[in-house]
């Protein structure tokens, strides 16, 4: 498999060619052009993974070019090389929508780590593009994100019982997304008309349960003033979803398997029975086996709940899913909260690749909107960032505390890349390569004279 497919434009023949083969004998495709006007005609044709443009060219330049891409091919990066004199137009030009900017001479293994980011960037929003598009035409709802082969089986069972009326059980740990696999079954299936009802068996005190699982007649008990239907009736032609079902009462066991076998239910301080018309989908942290063990569930009840079951892997077992899942969570979140989209880092994406995540995806979604939001980088030391600082990882912390010297060394600069490369006692080249891994962007666009 290519390593990106390049296109790639200079107006200097000799450069563009050791580029060329640089970039082909280093696993990449090549399409290499002298004149931007045939690049654009190229461009029109196909769809590459990155372009790389000189700035300074006859004719069409480089910055005519990024415009020409960015209303074609919007979501294709372009990553510009420049002279030195040409750095301030190349900030213009990242302000404009350009990927980066590479300042010749370059050093040729910095340039491979430069197209890596944009075209692993790149193939990481087409496919959240592509797995969103999947499963919102076929359910109209959140997505079932991941490419795993875990998750590309989860979502064909779903799709396979979706459309069958049967119960079903969800087993996955905290946090892996038992509710968004119970609400793509309703969506995709014939129930989808009707009510979904999400019924959380842990938060609800036993003193009320019955009430509001079944209702009440008027006068059931003090304070009923007038008859109410519980949530299994008002989901008639729908689902209801019993989450965390291990946390269910014996008592109220026993009433919600005659459910399951009877398809009635009794209101509190009546003699009726009611029909009811529902899909039941149950959910639990484990296979219930320990909670059968000690008594605290009905094996009657788990084996009539377990005709069919779905098993959510945890998010440790499926770690080729962490870096899509993030992009995609702090996707969202950028829309949501108005920010721009902030670049992730391979760095970012190797070290959120070692972690535990206990919590499940609801964990590394809460870190992706942190992300979205700027809160992973330690400023000068408020109570929030104080508390959050308390939450990341010793590499976690040591990436924040070298963006708050790099930062402070730009800053006492006015921006001169290369003094404060100096000042911390590092490469020019090496500053960059930082700049560049860490998403500083606005660093860059401080600069006059870098």
């Amino acid at each position: 498999m290519s390593r990106g497919d390049v296109l790639l434009v200079d107006d200097d023949r000799d450069l563009l060619k050791a580029a060329t083969d640089w970039l082909e004998v280093s696993g990449f495709s090549v399409t290499a052009f002298h004149r931007p006007e045939e690049a654009y005609q190229q461009l029109l044709r196909t769809e590459p993974d990155v372009v790389v443009s000189d700035i300074r060219m006859p004719g069409i330049d480089g910055m005519t070019l990024l415009n020409s891409v960015i209303k074609v091919r919007s979501d294709v990066p372009v990553i510009l090389m420049t002279g030195h004199g040409d750095v301030t137009l190349a900030v213009k030009a990242m302000k404009q929508g350009a990927e980066d900017f590479i300042e010749k001479p370059y050093d040729a293994e910095y340039l491979l780590s430069v197209l890596d980011k944009a075209v692993e960037k790149r193939r990481m929003k087409r496919e959240i593009a592509r797995l969103q598009g999947l499963v919102q035409e076929e359910s109209g709802g959140p997505p079932i994100v991941g490419d795993s082969p875990a998750m590309c089986e989860l979502r064909s069972r779903v799709a396979m019982l979706a459309d069958v009326d049967i119960d079903v059980l969800i087993i996955g740990e905290t946090g892996s997304g038992k509710e968004l696999v119970a609400q793509a079954l309703h969506r995709q299936g014939r129930r989808r008309v009707g009510p979904f009802v999400a019924i959380n068996c842990a938060a609800l005190p036993e003193s009320i349960f019955e009430s509001e699982i079944f209702g009440h007649a008027k006068g059931a008990f003090t304070g009923a003033l007038s008859e109410r239907e519980g949530k299994f009736e008002h989901a008639a032609g729908g689902t209801v979803f019993l989450d965390e079902i291990e946390s269910m009462p014996l008592a109220l066991q026993a009433k919600i398997l005659r459910v399951l076998q009877e398809r009635v239910i009794e209101r509190l301080g009546e003699n009726r029975l009611r029909p009811v018309d529902v899909r039941i989908i149950a959910a639990a942290k484990s296979d219930l086996s320990g909670e059968i063990a000690a008594g605290r569930f009905r094996e009657d009840l788990f084996y009539r709940l377990a005709t069919v079951d779905i098993r959510i892997p945890p998010l440790r077992l499926r770690r080729d899913d962490i870096g899509l899942l993030f992009s995609h969570f702090a996707s969202l979140a950028a829309h949501r909260y108005g920010r721009a989209e902030r670049t992730v880092s391979a760095d970012l994406l190797a070290s959120l690749q070692q972690e535990e995540w206990r919590g499940n995806v609801r964990e590394l979604k809460a870190r992706a909107e942190r992300f979205a939001l700027g809160l992973d980088e330690q400023g000068t030391g408020t109570a929030a960032q104080t508390s959050l600082y308390g939450e990341l990882t010793l590499p976690d912390r040591l990436a924040a505390y070298e963006v708050q010297l790099i930062r402070a060394a730009i800053d006492e600069h006015d921006g001169n890349t290369a003094r404060a490369a100096a000042s911390l006692g590092i490469p020019h080249r090496t500053l960059n390569e930082k700049i560049a891994r860490y998403g500083l962007r606005g660093s860059r666009e401080k600069s006059s004279d870098l």
